[in-house]
């Protein structure tokens, strides 16, 4: 009997022992796990903020590890631990990435999950032409070059539009992409807000136009584009045009023979490049010209198929330095309004010569 009882209570020790180890245990591990989430939701120790460029395919191991060399994270181990423990397995997006002052690893995690990256950007004025989107993109250091040395026809093929002429078939506008996004994408994007506007704009026209299809708007849209210097005369200057070709008038419009000179134009049009004939010179051809000359905003779409109604023919710039214009009914009008402009730019250009010139004692 007293054996037996010594062995039961022998027993009971190593079991309470046993117990006890196990608390210990739990207890162990519920710090650690609260110590990991405790380091989880903890701010970071970065100061200042930074970025962070995160290639395609990279692990949540590796990214934790360059944040912790960069000084934005404490424990990359502890991060990754906690998310085994709850059994998550963050898919990182590829991008750069601005990283905060003092962000908690949650909010990192949080941003890398949700591929909150860093946007550049792009600008395409309006009345800018084809070409010169191109060159944008070609210098943007941030966007993935795939389009470097192809000419207009090949670009329209690579983005699924093979023999539609590129000029006017962008809208220009401030782009906002992720680094290395491809030009043929932002190109994409562009067009295809185009084909929306010009969609839009066309449901919505006026009656009885002198043309018959959305491109010949966007045709005219690109030469109000490049004509009017202030937005409240871009449906005016759409009427004038209009009105033209209802009468079977030359358009007369500088900027397509502007645009059919090409590398050409040295800055001035010249007696010459008016008498000279080309597709796009509207003083030698009637009609539209060919293609459009340049990318026109919403409005001058607005404008060329809901024109103003009026009785101008003609309009020049009055020189007055504020970008208007005057129009006139009649070719007499039109002649004293010229001559009233260039009487103003003798004038400025006088002033200019005899401006007095400082000269440092």
């Amino acid at each position: 009997m007293a054996s037996g009882a010594r062995s039961g209570r022998r027993g009971r020790r190593a079991l309470a022992a046993a117990v006890g180890v196990l608390f210990l245990l739990a207890l162990a591990a519920a710090g650690g796990y609260f110590w990991l989430l405790s380091q989880f939701q903890a701010p970071g120790p970065a100061a200042a903020p930074s970025r962070i460029e995160v290639d395609a395919g990279a692990s949540v191991r590796s990214v934790l590890g360059r944040l912790e060399a960069t000084g934005a994270l404490r424990h990359a181990r502890a991060v990754e631990l906690y998310l085994r423990l709850r059994g998550r397995e963050p898919r990182v997006q590829a991008g750069t990435y601005e990283i905060p002052a003092q962000a908690t690893p949650g909010e990192l995690i949080a941003l890398l999950e949700q591929g909150k990256v860093v946007l550049e950007q792009l600008t395409v004025v309006e009345g800018s032409t084809f070409g010169e989107f191109l060159e944008a993109l070609d210098q943007h250091p941030s966007v993935l070059h795939t389009l470097r040395g192809k000419g207009p026809a090949e670009v329209m093929t690579a983005l699924g539009h093979p023999g539609v002429h590129a000029e006017g078939q962008f809208f220009p506008d401030t782009y906002r992409f992720a680094a290395n996004t491809s030009d043929v994408a932002i190109l994409g994007l562009a067009y295809d807000s185009m084909q929306r506007v010009l969609a839009a704009a066309w449901a919505q026209r006026s009656a009885e136009l002198p043309f018959d299809t959305p491109y010949q708007a966007l045709i005219l849209a690109s030469m109000v584009e490049k004509e009017a210097a202030l937005k409240s005369e871009r449906a005016r200057i759409a009427g004038v045009f209009v009105n033209r070709l209802r009468k079977g008038m030359r358009l007369q419009s500088d900027p397509t023979v502007i645009y059919g000179l090409g590398e050409r134009y040295d800055g001035s049009i010249h007696t010459r490049d008016l008498l000279k004939d080309t597709p796009y010179n509207t003083y030698t051809r009637e009609g539209l010209p060919p293609t459009p000359v340049a990318l026109p905003g919403r409005e001058s779409v607005l404008a060329a198929v809901r024109p103003e109604q009026t009785d101008a023919l003609y309009f020049v710039a009055t020189g007055l330095g504020d970008g208007a214009h005057h129009f006139s009914r009649s070719l007499e009008e039109h002649n004293s309004a010229v001559k009233a402009y260039l009487a103003r730019l003798r004038t400025q250009e006088r002033g200019a010569l005899q401006k007095p010139v400082a000269v440092r004692p």
